[in-house]
């Protein structure tokens, strides 16, 4: 069938309805399609005939939508791009929209932009029922329920070779906060095919909705409740937040389900968990102490169910010390603390720099181009007791090697034709009582790593054209992107050289690695603002989810350049993803696994496939480009077994 010949039944169908008054046939949700049609022909006076072109919203409404639900972007960005990074390899996007039903976050293949746009499968797209007729986004907010629209259940004849699926997304006082949708452009006709994903949006809209409330009550204590007292700590269903009293003063949708109803089906009667859970006040006080799991029964006074809880409370704030000159563990030093929050590589990284701060052993700072060696060099050096003495840091891939010789070891009168008359005291010299710093060490030349080698070792300089060795007191850190080991075993670097330097190595991921991206986004925004290389200005959601998105290949450097292009660019004093460097615009390619095991997520990826297609193994092939023996050997792998009554395929 043509997809012009398929469009005009459609109309036809519709029209029929409308005449009739007969839901659509052969559909699950006959009764709530039927009703949005309605909706579409008596409230809405859509003519099906008539079919509307996708509307994108301009840049300031996008704008204006998006800072309404600033915070909860930030909060919603982990799920969605988690969410995206199972579903991109079936050709699925991921849309969010506020409760208005404006597209404030998006995730697609930008290869399709064109078709997408199109299609309205993009950000800023206005997916409310009243504009784009029958859809899961805008029937999702009429109907206030999880939803499929399935290619011919939209009211839009254009709009018949898609499938959408959405779940709403409610703020902690119960009303639609927002709308988790993904979609995709061409789906299987049978409808069959979108159950596993109806469950999938369902499931990340609950995480997210979830996030949300702990965030917004992080400052206060969360009765956390689940079926299971194994997984009520990390996915208990029912949320309460409670104030010193035990009186609830919010409560998540699951939680919702838990209260008593009114006649009008609203939330009635209830003020305190004490009066929801046949229990007594100390009995939810109480449960961090009473077992050693931290978990405690309760039972449900009106159905009787057993539910186990426990109580999520809001950290306090340590209390602020001096720390001693031999570092600890949990000893507080702001000028290495303040390079990282909770990313695990830094914190050993951290920790060790720490306790070795005040020694003067050797330090070897390796990491990528960009990422902050020479910072955490300098605040070693700060923090420990050199600090009153000079910082000197020597770039030796950047000085000519004809001249790093005299400014390292410097030189006397008239060593040199062209030599100052009074001679020169080199770096070294001049990090007298403080820390010489020695940037891509593994740059240096051989014949001066024979003479640095002699500074390490006996603690004396001899500057070019002199005949007596001066005496130096200086703490020696080098650093490099390059495998010193490697430039060893070649001959291009000295062993013992390396040995001396290599008193300790301190390794920086890079930024892309590290779990804490969005506090150093911030905390490089905070310090160009402070030291006037920008202007103050705050990043908004969008923005912040494509910088953590993008890969960084020149790491914090380019950052730091990114940051004053979208200073410079950008209106309001706010920075938003347009007023980023195109570049950052890019979103992390999703690996479709050529083998299950490279993906944590291949299984889910799989199943998702096969239910998709039915079990089709041709197609499901066809999707991620390989053999049909390579799908068998998945399966085996993932010891998933076809259903018997399908046969193979």
């Amino acid at each position: 069938m043509t997809h012009q010949l398929a469009q005009s039944r459609h109309i036809h169908s519709i029209l029929n309805f409308a005449a009739k008054d007969s839901y659509p046939a052969l559909t699950p949700n006959a009764e709530l399609i039927g009703r949005s049609w309605k909706r579409c022909i008596e409230d809405y006076g859509m003519d099906p005939s008539r079919p509307r072109s996708a509307r994108i919203v301009t840049q300031q409404t996008l704008r204006e939508h998006q800072d309404s639900v600033d915070e909860f972007l930030n909060v919603a960005r982990a799920g969605v791009d988690q969410l995206y990074g199972i579903i991109a390899g079936l050709g699925y996007v991921v849309l969010l929209t506020d409760h208005r039903g404006i597209t404030v976050q998006y995730l697609g293949d930008r290869r399709y932009d064109r078709r997408l746009r199109k299609a309205g499968l993009y950000l800023g797209a206005d997916w409310n029922e009243q504009y784009a007729g029958t859809c899961a986004v805008g029937t999702c907010i009429q109907e206030q329920q999880a939803l499929t629209c399935h290619r011919v259940d939209h009211f839009d004849a254009t709009h018949i070779s898609l499938t959408c699926t959405s779940a709403p997304i409610r703020d902690p006082s119960g009303d639609l906060l927002a709308v988790l949708d993904i979609s995709a452009l061409d789906s299987p006709n049978a409808r069959e095919s979108q159950t596993f994903a109806l469950h999938l949006t369902q499931l990340y809209a609950r995480l997210i909705e979830d996030a949300y409330f702990l965030r917004r009550y992080r400052n206060q204590t969360v009765l956390r409740c689940g079926v299971s007292r194994e997984f009520v700590q990390v996915n208990g269903q029912y949320l309460f937040a409670i104030d010193e009293g035990g009186r609830i003063e919010a409560v998540n949708t699951a939680g919702r389900s838990l209260m008593p109803k009114n006649a009008a089906g609203l939330i009635d009667g209830v003020s305190g968990m004490t009066e929801l859970f046949e229990c007594d006040l100390r009995d939810i006080w109480s449960i961090p102490y009473d077992h050693d799991d931290q978990v405690k029964a309760f039972r449900h006074y009106a159905n009787k169910d057993t539910l186990f809880a426990t109580l999520i409370k809001p950290k306090a704030k340590p209390a602020d010390y001096s720390g001693s000159v031999k570092a600890s563990n949990d000893e507080r030093v702001p000028e290495l603390d303040q390079l990282a929050a909770d990313d695990p590589v830094m914190r050993r990284t951290l920790s060790l720099a720490k306790r070795l701060r005040n020694r003067d052993v050797g330090l070897l700072i390796l990491g990528e181009t960009g990422t902050g060696k020479e910072v955490l060099a300098k605040a070693i050096h700060q923090s420990g007791s050199r600090a009153s003495g000079a910082f000197i840091a020597v770039n030796c891939a950047a000085i000519p090697e004809s001249l790093i010789e005299s400014e390292l070891f410097g030189y006397v009168a008239g060593a040199f034709t062209g030599a100052r008359a009074k001679g020169m005291r080199g770096l070294i010299q001049q990090a007298e009582g403080g820390t010489l710093f020695l940037d891509e060490i593994g740059d240096m030349p051989l014949h001066l790593q024979t003479r640095l080698l002699r500074v390490l070792a006996e603690g004396e300089v001899l500057p070019v054209g002199a005949e007596a060795p001066i005496r130096v007191n200086c703490r020696f850190m080098a650093a490099t992107h390059q495998n010193l080991e490697q430039l060893v075993q070649s001959g291009a670097f000295r062993s013992d050289l390396y040995y001396r330097l290599n008193g300790a190595t301190l390794k920086l991921p890079s930024l892309c690695q590290r779990a804490d991206r969005q506090h150093v986004i911030n905390s490089v925004l905070r310090k160009l603002i402070k030291q006037g290389q920008v202007e103050d200005v705050h990043i908004r959601a969008d923005a912040m989810s494509a910088m953590l998105a993008y890969h960084w290949p020149g790491n914090i450097r380019e950052l730091v350049n990114a940051l004053a292009f979208a200073e410079a660019t950008c209106d309001n004093h706010e920075i938003t993803a347009e007023d980023l460097p195109e570049a950052c615009l890019k979103q992390k390619s999703v690996a479709v696994p050529t083998e299950p095991s490279e993906s944590p997520d291949g299984r889910r990826c799989l199943l998702l496939a096969l239910e998709t297609y039915r079990w089709n193994i041709t197609e499901v092939a066809r999707r991620f480009d390989v053999s049909r023996p390579t799908i068998y050997r998945w399966l085996q792998h993932h010891d998933i077994e076809q259903p018997r009554f399908l046969g193979k395929r």
